[in-house]
């Protein structure tokens, strides 16, 4: 399983177009060779590098949802994929943009195919996902971007 997008590449910086220093929507992705047991997605974008003194987890949790349709090939810029949006670390249920407060950071786009739907509630964490995911995983893709705000005088 693939995902890619057409904002950036592997590893490349994220454009401020997708960030709190722009318009903080979210970049197109693409989605390829899903399993054909697949029956639904799981999307979550995530930074494990913030610091101690904002979040003690050192984790932050920009966009969750689950029970995308495993036909979804597509998520066009500044859209909400089908599926149920889960909470994202400031208790909204849609993507928000990188906005690191200190230094350049990594953005993680994970993606996951399992063989069953989740029973899961709408505003469910990504704990609660990652843990109602075990032992449904049949693939797994991953896209991460970097992103530092730009250095105001």
């Amino acid at each position: 399983m693939k995902m890619t997008s057409t904002a950036f590449l592997e590893g490349e910086k994220i454009p401020s177009k997708f960030t709190c220093e722009g318009e903080n929507i979210n970049p197109e992705l693409h989605i390829s060779e899903v399993p054909s047991g697949a029956k639904t997605l799981v999307l979550i974008l995530d930074d494990p590098d913030v610091p101690e003194f904002v979040r003690k987890d050192k984790m932050y949790d920009h966009w969750v949802v689950f029970n995308i349709p495993a036909t979804i090939t597509h998520i066009p810029e500044n859209s909400q994929p089908p599926g149920i949006a889960g909470k994202n670390t400031n208790g909204g249920l849609s993507y928000i943009g990188p906005c690191p407060p200190d230094r350049e950071h990594r953005y993680f786009f994970k993606l996951y195919a399992l063989d069953e739907e989740l029973n899961l509630p709408e505003g469910a964490s990504k704990t609660e996902v990652e843990m109602a995911m075990q032992g449904y995983i049949i693939s797994q893709a991953q896209l991460m971007g970097r992103y530092e705000k730009h250095k105001r005088n």
